[in-house]
């Protein structure tokens, strides 16, 4: 699953240089995750950084974007490789 940035949000920029994939970047009011890039830090790393370094808790998993594990390290071999 991608993960989102919920309106609780306070844009302490944090997760953005944490994000391996670039997935991380301002958006109107709050960051944004890109789905595209996001790989919950699967090839990266054990934990999504983001999620560690986020004070306000606001980065859950996406639940419209399912993905596997496999899927998840699919498109880690995909962003890497380009």
């Amino acid at each position: 699953m991608s993960l989102m940035i919920t309106d609780e949000c306070i844009n302490c920029d944090v997760c953005e240089p944490e994000c391996p994939n670039g997935a991380i970047s301002p958006g109107e009011e709050i960051y944004v995750i890109d789905p595209g890039l996001c790989t919950e830090c699967v090839g990266h790393f054990d934990e999504p950084q983001c999620q560690q370094v986020c004070p306000v808790d606001c980065i859950p998993l996406d639940p419209q974007r399912k993905e596997t594990r496999e899927q998840l390290m699919d498109k880690y071999h995909a962003i890497t490789a380009a």
